[in-house]
């Protein structure tokens, strides 16, 4: 027979998780800072040939703050879809998990289909770390992360770190393997907290947020290849471009495929930011969707296939981040042995930290 929990259980339960919380937040101070890099090389971080596919969670790290009793207004305006950075609007942490003891903390849904097995989870974070005259405080390499239902734990940066300091903003980015984390918590609701961005007013603009990539196997998908590649990649007026290529594939004709991005620093309404993919020797194709235009895909939002990501919360605006997911199937049309992605900018450019793809093969 089930038993209730009566009150002096409950306290327990309530006392432990308050102690488990402590311990997390005190391992994030004690925790030294990763080494650091103005510029990371992009490279192939995980790949595999299976049947599953590859799932996102993603949501930003800083909001723009409203002044008291106002509903309308620049933030109210950024917080939706206006173009721009937030200006000189004062930016603030998001908090969803209703504990003080955490500076801030946002909420995004994972979606994995039913009876699969997380093969690769990794976490990145990022941002700001300077705007105008505000500094973050505190270790940029450690957060807390917390599964569905789960508690708090504290993760730290497995990789060096990067970052780049420049004179209107200072961004980096971070990540660690969450594969054991996600493996064993499944689809659902995640929740990372105490990533040290800017926050404050600033012409300049602060921004940050992270991006949950899970592999997946699945025995009733299609056979896929699946690619995550990483770095610290800024684009710039000097360095406009930057490409990406998979090779030795065997996409068949007519295959389906998905591409997912992850950057800094890109505001929309510029229509300075451009990505596309060739396929094989094929024209190339112009990644866009109806909330990423073909000549501004860096705008500050966080999406799939256009559509809004599960998050909370859950702003249009997300000022300067970006974790969008897009539809690349047109390009596969006629199949390929390779793929090509290109990203270009013009100034002021952006910081690319993660490219993510999965695509039907033979073999």
């Amino acid at each position: 027979m089930r038993k209730s929990m009566d009150r002096t259980g409950r306290g327990v339960v309530c006392v432990l998780a308050s102690l488990a919380l402590s311990a997390a937040l005190s391992s994030a101070a004690a925790a030294p800072a990763p080494r650091e890099s103005a510029g990371i090389l992009f490279t192939e971080r995980y790949h595999v040939t299976q049947h599953g596919g590859i799932a996102r969670a993603a949501n930003s790290s800083v909001i723009c703050k409203a002044p008291a009793g106002r509903t309308d207004g620049p933030c109210a305006a950024a917080r939706q879809d206006v173009a721009g950075r937030s200006g000189h609007d004062a930016t603030a942490y998001p908090d969803v998990d209703s504990d003080a003891r955490t500076d801030g903390s946002s909420r995004a849904t994972l979606r994995i289909p039913a009876g699969s097995r997380v093969s690769y989870a990794r976490l990145y974070w990022g941002g700001t770390l300077r705007a105008g005259t505000h500094q973050a405080a505190g270790n940029t390499g450690q957060v807390l992360v917390a599964g569905p239902g789960g508690r708090y734990r504290a993760v730290r940066a497995a990789t060096l770190a990067g970052h780049r300091g420049r004179a209107a903003a200072d961004g980096f980015q971070a990540s660690a393997d969450l594969t054991g984390l996600v493996r064993k918590s499944g689809a659902g609701a995640y929740t990372v907290a105490q990533i040290k961005g800017a926050k404050g007013p600033s012409a300049a603009g602060t921004g940050g947020g992270w991006t949950l990539v899970a592999v997946y196997e699945n025995a009733k998908e299609p056979l896929r290849r699946i690619a995550l590649w990483d770095g610290f990649r800024p684009l710039t007026a000097d360095r406009r471009a930057f490409t990406v290529r998979l090779n030795g594939l065997h996409i068949p004709a007519n295959s389906r495929g998905r591409a997912g991005v992850v950057a800094y620093d890109g505001y929309r309404g510029r229509g300075n930011d451009a990505l596309t993919v060739r396929a094989g020797r094929h024209h190339p194709m112009r990644v866009h969707d109806s909330a990423n235009p073909a000549n501004d895909v860096m705008n500050s939002t966080i999406t799939d296939f256009g559509r809004p990501a599960a998050r909370r919360p859950a702003y249009r605006n997300t000022l300067g981040f970006d974790s969008d997911v897009f539809d690349i199937t047109p390009a596969l049309r006629s199949g390929a042995d390779r793929l090509t992605f290109r990203f270009t900018t013009r100034n002021p450019g952006y910081l690319l930290g993660a490219l993510f793809v999965q695509a039907d093969t033979r073999h």
